[in-house]
């Protein structure tokens, strides 16, 4: 048979046996209205053939007619179970009775055969791990391959060697509500999906069993429900089903619906990725809102928490979920404070319904502290309108206040660490006295000022350098402590008189020097003026109280090419000469 070429089956031939392989046959019946198909599968070898999971007493006659289609009964030897469901081996007492040949035996595992039993046959058990997980038909070889828990705790599946069909048992089976024989495309794997989860035990099991299944050379799988999966989609079938979870019915302990828990199941899986994928809080809160979008006609979600200094600060897609200050109404802020019992006790549930008009509603779920179980927070689910809270809203809300508490959480240690970095940051480029930047960050950012001006010579850097006249005798005779206060406040004139494009900073001692980026000359002027003037009415209390402190200033224009030093050196000397001519001026080189 050649794989490369589509396995294209017309419905009309379901009433007969079909090739699916080279000697091997689908010998099943097309139940109308059943979304829960089940295949048995004839291998013929002669007198060693093989018939696979021979279904119930519901359709066995068609089974039959279609195995006389291939082979008479009688060449039929091995009679292999893959589990003991009635849907599979409800007809193996019938069958029981057929069997005319000495040698025919059921092929199962021991634990099938702990039920299978009960059926009290007189055909015997052939056991897969009695027998080195392999059946030599003589000349064509099966494997068996242990799948525990996939479904049940002795599953095994079948794999012909020959021909690279593997008889899947319930792995890979599917619901099909448009059935076809042969799956046609990639949206097969809705109904297997579906299958899985509410099925499998759990995606780590189902795992285990795909990892060894992958190491057989597949060319077709041959599930007992849904569909046949040919070729082409062998791979991406497999790639499919390790992304899924399973265990669905541990969602609810009072819905059963399948597709509804499929719904919830999503959901919760959708959150969770949600958690690991981002980091930024308003990426989360985006992503929360458009999953919670499925089941709720959600406008927006916002949040209110309070802060570590105690105030409340709010969140919202209207400023990308950045935190401002803010003050909710009385009914929310109610809730910021209570703790998790008086909630429960009050609402019986973690979520509470709020009318905001007659056609729009809004869910809150208080967000508890996981140390104090009070409420430091609250999401609130603004709805576009009125919608009945059903079970499917109740369920994604029961299990999104874990999340959203872990987001905030997670986002205010970020501002934290944020707040600790930049206080890190600040103190390595600031003088702790005044606040005005350093040396070191003085040169840093020097360069980049410089490298403007060597390109553009109409990209002015003007110096200013300041020194605090008799600033020893100030120390002497008000203390030091005086000293400390006169050269925060100067250098609070130094930052009140400039822009914030300009660059501040303390050289050391009372020295001061100001970058004045795009200034003209006169302007350079009038603001070492202006800071001079200001300094010089400054007023300061006790013993300072009628004590007038003024500073010098040397004012120069950094020339293309010149470095640091020497700019700073020109602007040094005319410093001095306003020193030595007076003190409390501006000299400058100005022409």
């Amino acid at each position: 048979m050649n794989y490369d070429d589509p396995i294209d089956i017309n419905p009309l031939q379901y009433d007969h046996a079909v090739a699916i392989a080279d000697g091997i046959w689908w010998v099943g019946f097309y139940m109308e209205n059943d979304v829960f198909q089940c295949h048995p599968y004839l291998i013929e070898h002669g007198d060693q053939s093989v018939l696979l999971d021979p279904g119930s007493s519901l359709t066995f006659n068609h089974t039959l007619r279609k195995i006389e289609e291939v082979i008479p009964f009688s060449k039929i030897r091995y009679f292999v179970c893959h589990h003991q469901d009635p849907d599979i081996t409800g007809v193996l007492p019938l069958i029981d009775k057929l069997i005319s040949r000495d040698d025919a035996v059921i092929v199962t595992h021991w634990r099938a055969m702990a039920l299978l039993k009960h059926y009290a046959l007189k055909t015997p058990f052939w056991l897969v791990e009695e027998h080195e997980w392999k059946l030599d038909l003589g000349g064509r070889l099966l494997r068996f391959v242990y799948t525990p828990y996939l479904h049940f705790p002795g599953a095994f599946v079948t794999f012909d060697t020959d021909e690279g069909v593997l008889f899947s048992s319930d792995i890979f089976g599917g619901f099909s509500e448009n059935w076809s024989l042969v799956a046609k495309d990639e949206s097969v794997f809705d109904g297997i999906r579906l299958f899985h989860e509410h099925y499998m035990p759990s995606r780590e099991i189902l795992i285990m069993g795909l990892s060894k299944l992958e190491a057989l050379p597949i060319k077709i799988i041959a599930p007992q429900h849904g569909s046949i999966i040919p070729p082409h989609l062998v791979g991406f079938i497999m790639g499919k089903l390790k992304g899924i979870d399973c265990g669905l019915y541990l969602l609810s302990e009072t819905e059963t619906g399948i597709h509804r828990l499929s719904l919830i199941n999503r959901i919760l899986r959708d959150i969770m990725e949600t958690m690991v994928i981002y980091r930024d809080f308003h990426d989360i809160a985006n992503a929360i809102t458009e999953i919670a979008r499925r089941v709720l006609p959600v406008a927006t979600l916002e949040f209110y928490a309070v802060g570590d200094d105690g105030a409340v600060i709010y969140f919202s897609p209207a400023n990308r979920y950045r935190a401002v200050a803010s003050n909710p109404d009385s009914g929310l802020a109610k809730i910021l404070g209570v703790d998790r019992k008086s909630w429960i006790t009050e609402n019986t549930r973690l979520y509470k319904e709020i009318d905001m008009s007659e056609e729009v509603k809004g869910l809150v779920i208080p967000l508890f502290s996981p140390v104090r179980q009070v409420a430091n927070a609250i999401a609130i689910f603004y709805l576009d309108h009125n919608v009945p809270i059903t079970e499917d809203i109740s369920q994604m809300l029961k299990h999104l206040d874990m999340p959203l508490e872990v987001a905030l959480e997670r986002e205010f240690i970020y501002q934290r660490l944020d707040m600790e970095r930049q206080k890190i940051y600040d103190q390595s480029i600031k003088d702790q006295l005044t606040g005005l930047y350093n040396r070191i960050y003085m040169r840093d950012t020097t360069k980049r000022l410089f490298s403007l001006n060597d390109r553009d010579d109409g990209y002015i850097v003007a110096l200013i350098m300041f020194d605090i006249d008799h600033f020893k005798k100030i120390n002497d005779t008000f203390g030091h402590v005086s000293g400390d206060e006169v050269l925060r406040k100067v250098a609070e004139e130094l930052i009140n008189q400039t822009r914030k494009s300009d660059l501040a900073v303390r050289l050391g001692g009372e020295e001061f020097i100001v970058f004045l980026v795009g200034l003209s000359v006169c302007h350079a002027l009038e603001t070492a003026e202006r800071i001079r003037t200001s300094v010089s009415e400054l007023q300061f209390d006790g013993d300072m109280k009628n004590y007038r402190v003024t500073i010098s200033a040397g004012l120069t224009f950094r020339k293309q090419q010149e470095n640091l030093d020497d700019c700073i050196h020109r602007a040094d000397v005319l410093l001095y000469q306003a020193k030595n001519g007076g003190r409390n001026r501006t000299c400058s080189d100005i022409p």
